[in-house]
């Protein structure tokens, strides 16, 4: 056999070799290749049409369904006192006590104060009561005197000397247990043109100021002129004294 035979027989078996180790990988490759499963259809019903010798069926509008609302989260609420007495917890129960204590204090002065101002206000309206009492008691005296002319003149000057009580000033006259007038007696404008008396209830305190005045007699009715009485009242000035004392001013209205 000469070597060109032999490089022929050599070549025919590397071809043959090289196509079976071919054969073999793509074979290998096949068999291990991974087949995807085909995915199952979904029947769909497309309906009747009329060339089918049917009819199409009426559909109704599908209407979205509204999404539910999230719940809010439910806030924790912080445990109240009553809570915390109910539990084991000594520091909870101390508070509890505590602030009942306070409770308990503040409700027990502000009933003390309250009956503290009602005494006070009782006891001012007794000394108040007492002061008129006395006021009344010695203008009583004084009136039964007598002879109690009073040292003032009929023509405003007032009282001169030891005030006994009473007096005249202007055609008009004032009476107050144990005080004099301190110049003369106010004396009302008759823009009105009434005539008559008004009788003036005056309460005079120590310091010999008019605190309160109101009509308590007298034959004229008409309201403006009392007012002129009350108005002239209130400006009369008096001695001092130790106490309130309640007396009168009697005005007297002329026609003009």
């Amino acid at each position: 056999m000469t070597n060109k035979q032999k490089r022929h027989i050599i070549a025919s078996v590397g071809t043959v070799l090289f196509m079976l180790l071919l054969f073999m990988l793509l074979w290998f490759i096949y068999l291990t290749a991974v087949v995807p499963e085909e995915e199952e259809g979904i029947e769909v019903a497309f309906g009747e049409v009329e060339e089918a010798g049917g009819y199409m069926a009426e559909q109704s509008e599908a209407v979205p369904m509204p999404s539910p609302e999230p719940a809010a989260p439910k806030q924790p609420t912080a445990p109240t006192v009553e809570e915390h007495i109910t539990t084991d917890d000594p520091e909870a129960l101390a508070l509890a006590e505590a602030k009942k204590k306070r409770e308990a204090e503040e409700k027990a002065r502000l009933e003390a104060e309250r009956k503290a101002r009602e005494a006070a206000e009782a006891e001012r309206k007794a000394k108040e009561a007492e002061a008129i009492a006395k006021a009344n008691a010695m203008g009583s005296l004084f009136g039964q005197s007598g002879n109690n002319a009073g040292s003032g003149d009929s023509q405003g000057s007032g009282q001169k000397g030891n005030p006994i009580g009473h007096g005249s000033s202007g055609g008009n006259s004032w009476s107050l247990s144990g005080r004099g007038i301190k110049g003369t007696l106010p004396q009302p404008a008759n823009t009105f043109n009434q005539e008559g008396k008004v009788v003036v209830q005056i309460r005079v305190n120590a310091a010999g100021q008019v605190v309160n005045a109101t009509i308590t007699g007298g034959d004229v009715s008409d309201k403006q002129t009392q007012q002129l009485a009350l108005d002239a009242a209130r400006k009369a000035k008096f001695t001092e004294g130790d106490h309130d004392q309640i007396g009168t001013i009697t005005y007297i209205f002329k026609l003009n």
